[in-house]
């Protein structure tokens, strides 16, 4: 049986964003520093523009230079030009306060391997294993293995016993810990710094003879085999439990630079019980034309030459391009300041003084609706922007939660949950620390309704281990 062929026309409407759109949505997504850079390239790439404020003692009787690009009208004369920029405050350049100020991992090593009498062959070596640690600070890789890529990837030809003593000289280095094979090695390696005590020597022991009983939290096991009592054993798990298993990580290698600012894209100050918004450091440029290319616009308007014709065009076309990019710019700026006020209102309590108990829940859809923007859009804003408060300084993201009723049927943020599960936590018998199942019994008593498999995620959210590696002596 033939099968019979449909025709059909389907209607289908669709939204095309304009290239203004599609260049606010791009300016959107930048935080403050890479939006500096980014109006940057834009009068690097623009020929026609100029952005150098003009100051007052520059200005003389003389015809400028440049013109403010809102005064110019192809279709008309072109007028006399008022070159003041009025849009700039008093300092064009304020000086940005610098936040998580880390310094290079490896540069770190390399300076103090500096202070060190090698001869270049040595100094060759040990560069090569500080290259070869992981961000926690580890060597991770056999010293055989070692000594092979020394002689595949940097022609030096080495043998363990040096790569061994050249490691030895960079467990010497700050942070203590570092160039350690394994976590009981960069503990050893720590407690080795201290004054040797008694609890820093019983310490040594533990990790020396008794570490896998001591990783099963084996106690009793432990006293009985290294003849110690309760309280010795005490005071020498209180010293292990302070050192860093992880010395890499106070110092950042993500970093380029030996500083990496954090510049708020917004400043909340409280004045007379009032909550103040600002955004001092962005300013919308004003773009002005370089008089050359206004002068080419202004003679073809009366020209039937082809050539000027053309310059014209382009002239023009670079005209409306950077006219594009300041409406970006200034659209950028509403949505940023029109979604951070709807978080401010929505969180009010909260900013008055940083009480994470007022913390609501909060998700995008939330301010979506509040101000008619898309998710998408809040989603944009909220990554990788800051805002500098009376309390310290937030990422957004940190003001957005889930949220769970209590068993009044109020409604309460996730952050608030987790924060009261840490406090129990902190708070239990070490001897006999609580169950996931105890969690949820004891967080019903504060009333908070949390399912046990609630518990557990929280947990792992807040890198808090099972009750039974929580357990001390």
């Amino acid at each position: 049986m033939a099968q019979s062929i449909k025709q059909g026309l389907e209607l289908k409407q669709t939204q095309k964003l304009s290239p203004l759109q599609i260049q606010t949505i791009k300016l959107i997504e930048l935080p403050v520093q890479e939006l500096e850079q980014r109006i940057k390239s834009e009068f690097e790439e623009n020929p026609v523009l100029d952005d150098a404020p003009v100051r007052e003692e520059e200005e003389t009787d003389e015809e400028p230079k440049d013109i403010s690009i809102d005064e110019i009208d192809e279709n008309d004369p072109i007028p006399y030009y008022n070159l003041r920029v009025n849009n700039y405050g008093k300092d064009e350049r304020p000086e940005y306060n610098t936040f998580s100020v880390k310094e290079s991992f490896t540069q770190s090593l390399m300076e103090q391997l500096g202070y060190r009498s090698l001869t270049p062959h040595q100094r060759d070596v040990a560069s090569f294993i500080i290259g070869s640690l992981d961000e926690d600070g580890y060597l991770r890789r056999d010293l055989e293995n070692i000594v092979d890529d020394l002689a595949f990837r940097a022609n030096i030809t080495s043998d363990e016993e040096e790569v061994l003593s050249m490691l030895k000289v960079i467990q010497e280095f700050e942070p203590v810990g570092v160039g350690a094979r394994d976590l009981r090695e960069c503990l050893l390696l720590q407690l080795k710094s201290f004054r040797q005590s008694e609890d820093v020597v019983n310490a040594r022991r533990i990790l020396s003879d008794c570490f896998q009983e001591f990783s099963g939290k084996h106690f009793q096991k432990i006293m009985s085999r290294l003849s110690l009592s309760e309280e010795q054993m005490r005071a020498a798990l209180t010293r292990i439990v302070k050192l860093n298993p992880a010395p890499g990580g106070q110092i950042d290698d993500t970093y380029n630079d030996q500083a990496q600012q954090i510049v708020p894209d917004f400043v909340l100050d409280l004045v007379d019980g009032e909550l103040r918004l600002s955004m001092p450091r962005f300013n919308i440029p004003e773009i002005r034309v370089n008089r050359k290319y206004a002068d080419i616009l202004a003679t073809a308007q009366n020209s039937n030459d082809r050539s000027q014709k053309e310059a014209a065009t382009f002239v023009k076309q670079k005209i409306d391009s950077a006219k594009w990019f300041v409406e970006a710019l200034k659209q950028r700026h509403n949505t940023l300041e029109s979604t951070m006020r709807a978080i401010l209102d929505y969180q009010h309590d909260y900013f008055l003084d940083g009480n994470e108990s007022n913390l609501r829940p909060m998700v995008l859809k939330d301010i979506a609706e509040v101000t008619g923007f898309d998710i998408s859009t809040i989603s944009r804003v909220v990554n990788s922007k800051y805002i500098e408060t009376h309390f310290g300084i937030y990422p957004l993201k940190f003001f957005f939660s889930e949220g769970l009723e209590t068993q009044d049927g109020v409604e309460v943020s996730t952050r608030e949950l987790k924060k009261s599960l840490r406090e129990l936590v902190d708070s239990e018998d070490k001897r006999k620390p609580l169950t996931d199942d105890q969690l949820v019994v004891e967080m019903g008593r504060r009333g908070y309704k949390v399912a046990r498999r609630t518990i557990a995620k929280y947990r792992d959210q807040l890198s808090i281990p099972k009750a039974s590696l929580r357990k001390e002596i």
